[in-house]
């Protein structure tokens, strides 16, 4: 997977919205007003951060050397996911399960203005 298809993917679920806030490099992507993934757009390979369940956070990381605790970030609760060598099914898997990590944490009021459009 390229950049390109990663935003498209993300760009694709309800309420999704890109940004820059930190630098032109560091694409953020947001459900309502909260980051679910980054991505450095300079950064060969390429590589993203996801929010992931901190039990399954553990597991990822013993089965995949391309999976580690994000930089700058609380690495219990996030990963930088390098994608050379992952299968694009494990990649969509992250992204979707980070989506709802973050949709899930949302007020009630913001989730139900994210499902109604």
């Amino acid at each position: 997977m390229d950049a390109n298809e990663i935003l498209d993917y993300c760009l694709a679920k309800k309420g999704v919205a890109e940004s820059f806030p930190f630098d032109n490099e560091t694409l953020v992507t947001k459900v309502g007003t909260k980051i679910f993934l980054l991505m450095s757009l300079e950064r060969q390979p390429l590589s993203i951060n996801v929010k992931t369940d901190p039990e399954w956070s553990a597991e990822l990381r013993e089965q995949y050397p391309q999976i580690t605790g994000a930089y700058h970030m609380n690495k219990t609760h996030w990963n930088t996911v390098s994608i050379d060598g992952l299968k694009r099914e494990l990649i969509l898997k992250l992204i979707d399960h980070s989506y709802d990590l973050v949709f899930k944490s949302l007020t009630k009021k913001m989730k139900e203005e994210i499902s109604n459009n």
